[in-house]
């Protein structure tokens, strides 16, 4: 079979798809007016940000004046928690709770709000990273302003029980945010029905450009401004709005909420298919939990492999993919999710993620299952420690 392009790294980021780009095109050349003005190219900006903040809205079981425009992900995690722990130390209550594996958007915010007076509690995950909602309750107390736990894991896929947690949170009258930048479009959401109050997403995961994210606030909670200015996003993040961006989520996350049953169906069966076969080469296993996963993550760790040589190699084969070894992001550290599900170091470098979509074909599949297994076993044959670890029980 000859060399072929596969992308399978949809996790990382998505390409922008035919019917966002499309949408947002006139908002650069041609109605390109300031969503600010009062005149009509102005008005016509404007009602097309209303338009996208409504879809959002719709897409998550939202009210329209819950949406905020944000330029991604890890500044509506910052603007939510920094938001909400504002509001609590203002009743003293400096207590958050989050988990050991969130996103690093969350996690350094937290480590910044710790360095100003906020004690944080981080909870463990299970061997399969899944969070038990009772270690979350145990953990509230009577200064807890915030719980922060991830939708779904970037990394190894896991789906946490958001519904239960956002209850406990509700019965205990404590905020609730939820990271959801790799659930949008994969899972069903209800903002209302799960009882999140805080939720952070992101454009580009979803076939949106980079650039463009969204916060949702419930009603009620007093939003702290994000960046003092002018009057957009109703005061509270000064800036010009990004229109095309914004046009471009509305479009993309209508898409990406309106067939969720059906991709799940089609995705989730190239997903199993590539975990029963990449399991049968020797001393490799499955990373986070085999069903409660996202449709489109796969994490394999292969023992005896560095994940950087890895990720070379298949991309001279024309994969795309990424590894549970942080030195692609330029650290020398294993991945803290890895780690945190009792992955040893060496197994956690070697782990590979392959994250696929609705775009992907069951040639792709093929073609993953093909180049795979002779780069593991080219790069194991170099490795001196290799023998070593064959002869292993483990």
């Amino acid at each position: 079979m000859e060399k072929r392009f596969v992308y399978a790294d949809n996790a990382a980021t998505t390409r922008v798809s035919d019917r966002a780009l499309a949408a947002a095109m006139p908002y650069f050349q041609e109605c390109y007016g300031n969503a600010s003005s009062i005149y009509s190219l102005g008005m016509n900006a404007a009602r097309a940000v209303m338009k996208a903040r409504q879809q959002v809205a719709d897409a998550i079981g939202a009210k329209v004046g819950e949406i905020y425009f944000t330029s991604g992900g890890s500044e509506a995690d910052n603007w939510a928690i920094k938001c909400a722990a504002e509001a609590g130390a203002k009743k003293g209550k400096k207590h958050i709770i989050t988990t050991v594996f969130e996103h690093h958007a969350v996690l350094h915010t937290c480590e910044y709000l710790a360095k100003n007076g906020f004690e944080v509690t981080y909870i463990p995950v299970d061997e399969f990273g899944m969070v038990n909602p009772t270690d979350i309750e145990n953990a509230i107390r009577e200064d807890t302003c915030l719980v922060s736990c991830m939708f779904a894991n970037n990394e190894i896929g896991t789906i946490q029980p958001i519904a239960e947690i956002g209850a406990i949170c509700k019965s205990k009258k404590v905020l609730f945010h939820t990271d959801a930048v790799q659930a949008i479009g994969n899972v069903e959401i209800d903002v209302a029905k799960m009882n999140i109050d805080l939720l952070s997403l992101s454009g580009h995961k979803i076939h949106a450009p980079k650039g463009i994210g969204a916060m949702y606030m419930r009603n009620g909670i007093n939003l702290v401004n994000l960046i003092h200015g002018g009057a957009q996003e109703r005061t509270k993040r000064a800036g010009t709005e990004n229109v095309p961006g914004i046009v471009a989520l509305g479009e993309a996350i209508t898409a990406a909420c309106e067939n969720i049953p059906e991709k799940q169906a089609k995705v989730s069966k190239m997903r199993d298919r590539l975990i029963s076969e990449l399991l049968k080469i020797e001393k490799t296993r499955l990373n986070g939990d085999a069903h409660k996963r996202l449709m489109g993550n796969v994490n394999i760790s292969f023992r005896g492999i560095e994940g950087e040589s890895l990720l070379l190699s298949l991309d001279l084969e024309g994969i795309s993919a990424s590894s549970g070894s942080a030195c692609t992001s330029g650290s020398l550290d294993p991945s803290h999710v890895l780690l945190a599900i009792g992955l040893p170091h060496e197994t956690a470098h070697g782990s590979l993620r392959l994250t696929i979509n609705e775009d992907t074909t069951d040639e792709d599949i093929d073609y993953i299952l093909e180049k795979v297994p002779v780069v593991v076993e080219r790069l194991r044959a170099m490795s001196p420690l290799w023998e070593r670890i064959k002869s292993d029980d483990v």
